[in-house]
């Protein structure tokens, strides 16, 4: 019923019905106001109406599922990110601790070799 098809169709078969009747092709037939011809149309949308709803019904359900779906992955996904989020978390961490532990060893040996310099001048600073 929403297709394009079945739209030609329909206004073609209206397109016959109602220039026969109006010229008199089917005498007293389906005279001017076209009482069968709304009689019909009636029927049909009568008929048309609820296979829409049920149409729409399982649109509806597909869509539900899909929704439902997408939320399932989205959370999923959530959860993801949030795991890389810690592993990162802890790389900096590790990073961070490695990254003091060298420079407290680069200190110390500043501090020794400052001391090993101050050491070297004053016993080469003396007179023999």
């Amino acid at each position: 019923m929403g297709s394009w098809n079945f739209i030609i169709v329909q206004s073609a078969i209206l397109l016959v019905w109602i220039t026969a009747n109006l010229v008199g092709a089917i005498r007293g037939w389906d005279p001017y106001p076209f009482i069968l011809l709304n009689l019909a149309l009636s029927f049909q949308a009568a008929y048309a109406a609820p296979v829409i709803m049920m149409s729409q019904n399982r649109q509806q359900d597909v869509d539900r599922r899909a929704a439902e779906n997408d939320y399932r992955i989205n959370v999923k996904a959530e959860l993801e990110i949030e795991l890389l989020h810690e592993k990162i978390d802890q790389l900096r961490e590790r990073e961070g601790f490695k990254l003091t532990e060298a420079v407290r060893t680069l200190t110390e040996l500043l501090e020794q070799s400052a001391s090993g310099a101050r050491e070297s001048d004053a016993e080469g600073g003396q007179p023999s």
